[in-house]
């Protein structure tokens, strides 16, 4: 039997924790954008996994050594430090869309960044939808 994964939907209201976790006034302006955002984009109500995600849709995984599980589509959490996104699609175009995001990092599982108007709200939404596509067409 494998590992349980950790981030898994919560009872949290999405707005809730927006409120009590966010401080800053532009950080709380832009998650409440990037909310409207990635629904408009998935389809899917934002949902809470775990303490500090906000996700949006969930696909079942399956991995060769027996481990499966749940995971969000695509989602955010509003860290103090920055930003953490969790779109990402291994296709080819991607390096040419993250080349055209913006001012960003790219950690090991996420992408990382300061304001969302440092982003192309565009190619955002074209990975957002690049990521969805390619979790539940496998």
């Amino acid at each position: 039997m494998g590992k349980e994964n950790k981030t898994k939907v919560t009872e949290i209201e999405v707005l809730d924790f927006i409120n009590s976790f966010v401080e800053d006034d532009q950080k709380k302006e832009d998650s409440l954008k990037l909310i409207e955002l990635m629904k408009s984009w998935s389809g899917f109500e934002p949902k809470m996994w775990g303490p500090t995600i906000i996700g949006f849709g969930s696909y079942h995984y399956k991995y060769d050594s027996g481990h499966e599980g749940d995971c969000l589509l695509i989602g955010f959490s509003p860290r103090k430090k920055a930003f953490s996104l969790y779109v990402f699609a291994p296709r080819q175009n991607n390096t040419e869309l993250l080349n055209q995001l913006g001012k960003f990092k790219m950690g090991k599982a996420c992408i990382y960044f300061n304001k969302l108007k440092d982003l192309d709200l565009e190619i955002l939404e074209t990975l957002c939808k690049s990521t969805i596509n390619f979790l539940t067409s496998e």
